[in-house]
């Protein structure tokens, strides 16, 4: 993501590409498997990568945030929401609740740091409650829903040319190419305490349900029907799914830091 503004068959050969990653992880999560798949990668144009995520299924927390600032700023924004958000967490502090204190830990930081450059992040954040989810997001990092075989939007992006969707300016299909695409209207860090708004959604994460979280890496070079052809090779690992779907931005043109976490119930 640019500080501020500025498609799909699963692919064979996609091991070589992780940056980050760990074995598939199926646990048990009540009386259901809970399985997750996770990758990031720097891209194809950017020296650093400033997106970092987090998967825990025993705390049922799951998150992806992509930082920005430039200059290392936009990674360590996104680590401090990162771990602000798990510790919070941990504690029993609301989803919605973490966040709001993650995006003041980062105020904090800058302040100390006593930097010219504002560093800010979008966060998208996951908890299940036995069959329960709760997403929470800030900024234009993503939620989907994959259910029956159909996948659907569940967070609504912040963001320059949503708020011309809203408006009727412009097609979705407009959007995807428009010169201020990648223009935030919401960051943790960088938009008032007060201004905050921390959307939020719940739904039942049932049997055969995926729920997939990426930072705009990913939606930036593939679309909504190249991330369901994705999710439609059930037979796949969530992890070989995921490994699949970032292969497609990399090949879609790796024009940012891409993350994806994808969890399954079974």
């Amino acid at each position: 993501m640019h500080p501020f503004g500025e498609p799909t068959d699963l692919p064979t050969a996609v091991s070589a590409l992780a940056d980050e990653r760990a074995p598939p992880s199926p646990a048990p999560f009540g009386l259901r498997m809970i399985e997750f798949g996770h990758l990031t990668h720097v891209g194809l144009r950017r020296e650093l990568n400033e997106d970092t995520y987090y998967g825990d299924s025993e705390l049922g927390l799951w998150l992806v945030a992509d930082g920005m600032g430039g200059h290392e700023y936009g990674e360590v924004a996104s680590a401090l929401a990162r771990e602000t958000i798990v510790r919070e967490t941990r504690q029993g502090t609301p989803l919605a609740q973490a966040i709001r204190i993650a995006d003041e830990e980062i105020i904090r930081a800058s302040r100390q740091r006593n930097d010219a450059l504002p560093m800010g992040t979008t966060v998208v954040a996951a908890r299940l409650t036995g069959s329960r989810f709760e997403v929470a997001w800030v900024g234009d990092s993503r939620a989907y829903l994959w259910r029956d075989g159909k996948l659907a939007q569940l967070s609504q992006d912040h963001s320059y040319v949503q708020e011309l969707i809203a408006q009727g300016a412009i097609s979705i299909d407009q959007a995807r190419s428009h010169p201020h695409r990648n223009v935030v209207t919401q960051a943790l860090g960088v938009t008032e305490p007060q201004s905050l708004n921390v959307e939020t959604l719940s739904g039942e994460l049932a049997p055969g349900t995926q729920l997939l979280l990426c930072s705009d890496g990913l939606t930036e070079e593939v679309d909504d029907g190249g991330i369901s052809r994705v999710l439609a090779h059930t037979e796949c690992s969530a992890q070989e799914c995921v490994d699949g779907l970032v292969a497609a931005a990399l090949d879609g043109g790796g024009s940012d830091n891409v993350t994806v976490v994808l969890v399954r119930s079974h």
